[in-house]
């Protein structure tokens, strides 16, 4: 048995290889994959795909984001696996280099900094509806700061119980979850076969101004909303991959829980708000005195409906239900938030205070945010999320397997093994043009940004690294 001080227990091989002495079985690390998805913004977005789609459409688009999603954590696994090492910290060694690799934790760190911000406030207008309490800077400090301090010594002591938290979480939420669908269904009056099977239930003035319109419009439009969380998980298993005993153990656990994200949850998310629209409108007319109209796009606003939704039905059992959902998915975005920002101070500032430093400072920015003009930013940033992270992987993909075996020197090792290259610029202007090209250029005319960003890396970053801007072997 591995024993460590208080002290390398708190730095959890932030900016190192974790040993093959502490490596985890795949079910410790998929305690930890699956707590990031159970919650609830993963659950409004299956409600929102379902509506807007119909479940047949949404589950095709699922089907295909698990195919794109699993195949990029399988991937990724063996990388992993074999590098021991954090998302962020395996892109010096594999695609940006030493220095380049900020861009990554720039890429990852806003993202999942900004969901750490954006499930506080989740968390807090929660708090507000249940205890039907003002807001007010009195409940704002209490509540806010109640939970980061919480959020801070849950994810101070590093891995072990980080995934203890997280699997007792997942176990209560998994628990309740069923036991809230069956109130839900009982209380609407609906049988299960309804809920689960039904067409879109947008007007289709609505469907034309999301650009759903047609079966195939309707399909773009889901994948694009799932394909995102399924490239965020495919990353984020390297952070607790780099635990895993062998490629399969990572594999599994990221391909289980991108399952889960893209069917599973989904599913769920539909099946509740289909369930409970009716009742939650008359709610919404009776109890918060809006008119029909309003009443009936508040259903689908925001991940709070889904909130009110577990609240209204199940009162405190539903309270518990939003705490289990959420409590575990912020401890495990501090944890990742902590491993990016300390790659991010120690690439551009060679700036080394520890770990639970920035487990500090990830929370400070996170409550930053909900109270500046950034969050406006962070909810645009989240629709990027596909584009960016797949080009992100992409570029780690191919230096890993393809580009790296032919920069191969005479003895045999791959350049890609120096560990002094400071900026690899070929795979920071692949990830710069893919968005560009993928986002901004295509975006009109080719829907699936996702599909064109990874084409383009596929092309243009060994163009780049083996022929425009080859590198010497080192």
């Amino acid at each position: 048995m591995v024993r460590h001080s208080i002290t390398e227990t708190m730095e959890d091989h932030a900016l190192e290889r974790v040993p093959d002495a502490e490596r985890e079985g795949w079910l410790q690390i998929t305690w930890n994959t699956a707590g990031l998805i159970t919650t609830l913004v993963i659950l409004f977005f299956g409600a929102v795909v379902c509506f807007v789609a119909g479940v047949k459409i949404a589950l095709a688009a699922g089907l295909v984001s698990f195919a794109i999603g699993s195949t990029i954590g399988w991937a990724l696994a063996r990388i992993a696996w074999q590098t021991g090492c954090s998302n962020t910290l395996i892109t010096r060694k594999y695609g940006l280099g030493i220095r380049g690799s900020a861009l990554a934790s720039l890429i990852f760190g806003f993202l999942i900094v900004g969901f750490l911000a954006v499930e506080n406030g989740l968390l807090y207008r929660g708090f507000l509806f249940f205890f039907e309490i003002d807001n007010s800077w009195p409940a704002r400090l209490t509540i806010y700061g109640g939970m980061t301090v919480a959020w801070i010594l849950l994810t101070a002591f590093g891995f072990k119980l980080v995934t203890r938290f997280s699997s007792i979480m997942v176990i209560g939420f998994v628990g309740v979850l069923v036991w809230m669908i069956v109130v839900v269904l009982q209380q609407s009056g609906g049988t299960l076969a309804d809920a689960l099977w039904f067409e879109s239930q947008m007007q289709p003035a609505v469907l034309t101004g999301l650009g759903a319109e047609g079966d195939w419009g309707k399909f773009v439009f889901s994948l694009n909303i799932l394909i995102g969380p399924a490239c965020a998980l495919a990353l984020n298993t390297a952070d607790f991959g780099r635990y895993g005993k062998s490629t399969a153990d990572v594999g599994i656990a990221a391909a289980i829980a991108i399952f889960t994200q893209s069917i599973v949850v989904m599913l769920i998310g539909g099946i509740l708000m289909k369930s409970g629209a009716t009742l939650m409108i008359d709610y919404y007319i009776t109890v918060a005195g809006m008119d029909p109209d309003m009443a009936r796009a508040r259903v689908l606003q925001s991940p709070d409906s889904i909130a009110a939704t577990f609240m209204v039905f199940g009162g405190l059992v539903g309270f518990i239900l939003m705490l289990f959902a959420q409590a575990k998915a912020q401890v495990l975005n501090s944890y990742s938030s902590s491993l990016c920002i300390a790659n991010l101070a120690d690439a551009v500032f060679r700036w080394r205070p520890g770990r639970v430093a920035f487990v500090v400072l990830a929370n400070v920015i996170a409550l930053a945010m909900l109270y500046g003009h950034i969050l406006e930013f962070v909810e645009a940033w989240i629709q990027l999320m596909g584009v960016l992270l797949s080009a992100l992987a992409s570029v780690i993909i191919m230096d890993y397997y393809f580009v790296g075996p032919r920069l191969a020197s005479g003895n045999g090792h791959p350049a890609h093994e120096n560990e002094d290259e400071s900026v690899n610029w070929s795979g920071v202007i692949t990830i710069i043009t893919a968005v560009i090209v993928a986002h901004f250029l295509l975006g009109d005319y080719f829907r699936l940004e996702v599909l064109s960003s990874i084409l383009w890396v596929i092309f243009v970053y060994p163009l780049l690294r083996l022929r425009l801007l080859r590198v010497s072997a080192a």
